[in-house]
Protein backbone atom coordinates (compact mmCIF):
# COMPACT_ATOMS: atom_id res chain seq x y z
CA UNK A 1 0.00 0.00 0.00
CA UNK A 2 1.06 3.55 -0.64
CA UNK A 3 0.39 6.87 1.03
CA UNK A 4 -0.84 9.32 -1.63
CA UNK A 5 -2.50 12.70 -2.09
CA UNK A 6 -5.52 13.10 -4.38
CA UNK A 7 -4.60 15.82 -6.89
CA UNK A 8 -7.48 15.58 -9.33
CA UNK A 9 -10.44 13.81 -10.86
CA UNK A 10 -10.35 11.99 -14.19
CA UNK A 11 -13.28 12.01 -16.60
CA UNK A 12 -13.33 9.81 -19.72
CA UNK A 13 -16.12 9.26 -22.21
CA UNK A 14 -14.52 6.10 -23.62
CA UNK A 15 -13.49 3.52 -21.00
CA UNK A 16 -13.64 -0.14 -20.06
CA UNK A 17 -17.10 -1.17 -18.76
CA UNK A 18 -15.53 -2.05 -15.39
CA UNK A 19 -15.18 1.69 -14.72
CA UNK A 20 -18.93 2.35 -15.12
CA UNK A 21 -20.22 4.00 -11.95
CA UNK A 22 -16.75 4.27 -10.40
CA UNK A 23 -14.88 7.50 -9.67
CA UNK A 24 -11.30 7.60 -10.99
CA UNK A 25 -8.88 9.95 -9.24
CA UNK A 26 -5.36 11.15 -9.98
CA UNK A 27 -3.13 10.49 -6.97
CA UNK A 28 0.51 11.34 -6.23
CA UNK A 29 2.60 9.23 -3.84
CA UNK A 30 4.00 11.13 -0.88
CA UNK A 31 6.15 10.50 2.16
CA UNK A 32 4.50 10.58 5.59
CA UNK A 33 5.73 14.17 6.03
CA UNK A 34 3.73 15.23 2.95
CA UNK A 35 6.62 15.60 0.49
CA UNK A 36 6.00 14.17 -3.01
CA UNK A 37 7.58 10.75 -3.53
CA UNK A 38 6.94 9.79 -7.15
CA UNK A 39 4.89 10.26 -10.28
CA UNK A 40 1.11 10.58 -10.23
CA UNK A 41 -1.07 7.66 -11.29
CA UNK A 42 -4.75 6.74 -11.54
CA UNK A 43 -6.69 4.98 -8.78
CA UNK A 44 -10.33 3.97 -8.45
CA UNK A 45 -12.05 5.50 -5.43
CA UNK A 46 -13.58 2.97 -3.03
CA UNK A 47 -14.06 5.28 0.00
CA UNK A 48 -15.48 8.57 -1.33
CA UNK A 49 -12.17 10.45 -1.27
CA UNK A 50 -11.84 13.90 -2.79
CA UNK A 51 -9.28 16.38 -4.07
CA UNK A 52 -6.70 17.24 -1.42
CA UNK A 53 -7.32 14.14 0.72
CA UNK A 54 -4.38 12.07 1.90
CA UNK A 55 -5.29 8.48 1.08
CA UNK A 56 -4.10 4.90 1.35
CA UNK A 57 -3.87 3.23 -2.06
CA UNK A 58 -3.66 -0.49 -2.69
CA UNK A 59 -1.52 -0.94 -5.82
CA UNK A 60 -1.55 -4.69 -6.20
CA UNK A 61 -3.87 -6.36 -8.69
CA UNK A 62 -4.46 -9.43 -6.52
CA UNK A 63 -5.56 -7.29 -3.54
CA UNK A 64 -7.90 -5.31 -5.81
CA UNK A 65 -9.48 -8.55 -7.04
CA UNK A 66 -10.00 -9.63 -3.44
CA UNK A 67 -11.89 -6.39 -2.73
CA UNK A 68 -13.90 -6.17 -5.94
CA UNK A 69 -14.21 -9.86 -6.80
CA UNK A 70 -14.61 -10.93 -10.39
CA UNK A 71 -15.67 -7.37 -11.33
CA UNK A 72 -12.12 -6.01 -10.84
CA UNK A 73 -11.38 -6.11 -14.58
CA UNK A 74 -8.36 -3.97 -15.51
CA UNK A 75 -8.30 -2.04 -12.20
CA UNK A 76 -4.84 -2.17 -10.62
CA UNK A 77 -4.95 0.65 -8.03
CA UNK A 78 -7.78 1.36 -5.60
CA UNK A 79 -8.16 3.87 -2.79
CA UNK A 80 -8.98 1.91 0.38
CA UNK A 81 -8.80 4.60 3.06
CA UNK A 82 -8.67 8.30 3.86
CA UNK A 83 -5.81 9.15 6.23
CA UNK A 84 -6.82 11.40 9.12
CA UNK A 85 -3.36 11.82 10.65
CA UNK A 86 0.19 10.49 10.47
CA UNK A 87 2.14 10.20 13.72
CA UNK A 88 5.87 9.83 13.05
CA UNK A 89 6.64 9.41 16.75
CA UNK A 90 9.55 10.88 18.68
CA UNK A 91 12.29 8.84 16.95
CA UNK A 92 11.19 9.37 13.34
Amino acid sequence: MRCCRVIGTVVATAHHPTYDGRKVLLVRPERPDGEPAGDAFLAVDHVQAGAGDQVLVLTEGNGVRQLLGKDAGPIRSIIVGVIDAVDLGAGA
